[in-house]
């Protein structure tokens, strides 16, 4: 019997509730947060097997019932690596359930983290994460040491005020700023608001969060709107992550923004309130800065750039962001914070 494997257009909604249906089949939920999906079709044109991608992760893998252990996987995933290999990512990742890991080792790809019954995190690099922990641990300090991490999209007095009272109270506070590319505000311009920011804290440690924290790969919901159960996974998939690190550095303490609006980062903090201590890191959530009556955030900000109305918001900002803000070199930013329909983090 011939068969042939194909991409599959979004805009073909017939074969994509094709692949709906196979993913339903083997008990998977189709992902919104998909970029590239392919199929393998029978000489009837009947779906057995399917793989999507997003950025540089892997996802949505089924075979039909009928034609498992025909190698029908192995031809999708090595499809999807070409695929990935000319879209310029030579660095991927996965998530499986946890009896498809050893499959997927025979593949190439190397256990990151897991999250026991549910997802294990896996990277076709045999020692990408151990050689990501060893580069951090490399400015593990004595003393006490804790962590925050941030999006900063802008920086904002209430990062600020988080990273003060973090340092007040460790000797060491290692900074997370998420470096994928996902926000209005490049990332170039948001670490280096940071680091600016906290110059006069000696004992912070600006990192690139690099693919695995709050990454594509570990937490698209994130940045994605998603069900409450995926963002759940996605979340304690995170902190298995985060948990390796903060071993690599000696961090016992993790310092978090309470979160009123933001249905994702309150869940996020939720799962960490529970997870962490389990791991033997403290998590700590300090109240949010208030000026004037309103809470500080980088939402609250970025909708006050899209009104024009940056003015109105000043007193949320260290001077560093609010002299990048009336520079020329915020111009792309603040036209591209002007331009989105949607400038509030979900």
């Amino acid at each position: 019997m011939a068969d042939w494997l194909s991409s599959v257009s979004p805009a073909d909604k017939r074969t994509m509730a094709k692949v709906e249906r196979l993913l339903e089949q083997e008990g998977i939920r189709r992902d919104r947060n998909l970029d590239y999906t392919c199929g393998i079709f029978d000489d009837e044109g009947d779906l057995i097997a399917t793989g999507s991608c997003f950025k540089n992760t892997i996802r949505c893998l089924a075979v039909s019932g009928a034609h498992q252990g025909e190698g029908l996987l192995n031809r999708v995933v090595s499809h999807l690596m070409e695929v990935q290999t000319g879209r310029g990512f030579a660095h991927v990742f996965l998530c499986t359930k946890c009896q498809s890991a050893r499959f997927f080792g025979d593949l190439g790809f190397y256990e990151i983290a897991r999250v026991d019954g549910q997802l294990v995190f896996m990277e076709n690099r045999r020692t990408g994460f151990a050689d990501y922990c060893a580069r951090l641990a490399e400015t593990r300090r004595s003393g006490t040491s804790a962590a925050v991490v941030m999006h900063a999209n802008p920086f904002t007095n209430g990062h600020l005020y988080l990273v003060e009272r973090s340092a007040a109270e460790n000797d060491t506070v290692h900074l997370f700023v998420l470096s994928e590319e996902s926000g209005l505000i490049p990332f170039g311009v948001r670490k280096k608001l940071v680091e600016e920011g906290v110059a006069h804290l000696p004992g912070v440690i600006v990192h690139d969060s690099g693919p695995y924290i709050i990454s594509a790969a570990t937490f698209p919901s994130y940045f994605l709107r998603d069900e409450d159960a995926v963002a759940q996974a996605h979340a304690r998939l995170d902190v298995a992550v985060f948990g390796h690190i903060a071993a690599a550095l000696g961090i016992k303490r993790r310092y978090v923004g309470e979160e009123p609006s933001s249905g994702v980062t309150a869940c996020y903090n939720r799962i960490m309130a529970e997870e962490l201590p389990r791991l033997g890191v403290e998590c700590i959530v300090i109240p949010r800065l208030t000026v004037g009556g309103r809470v500080v955030s980088a939402s609250a900000v970025r909708q006050a750039i899209h009104d024009g109305a940056l003015d109105t918001v000043l007193d949320m900002l260290p001077p560093a962001t609010a002299d990048f803000f009336a520079s020329q070199e915020a111009v792309p930013a603040i036209a591209a914070i002007r331009d989105a329909d949607n400038v509030i983090h979900h």
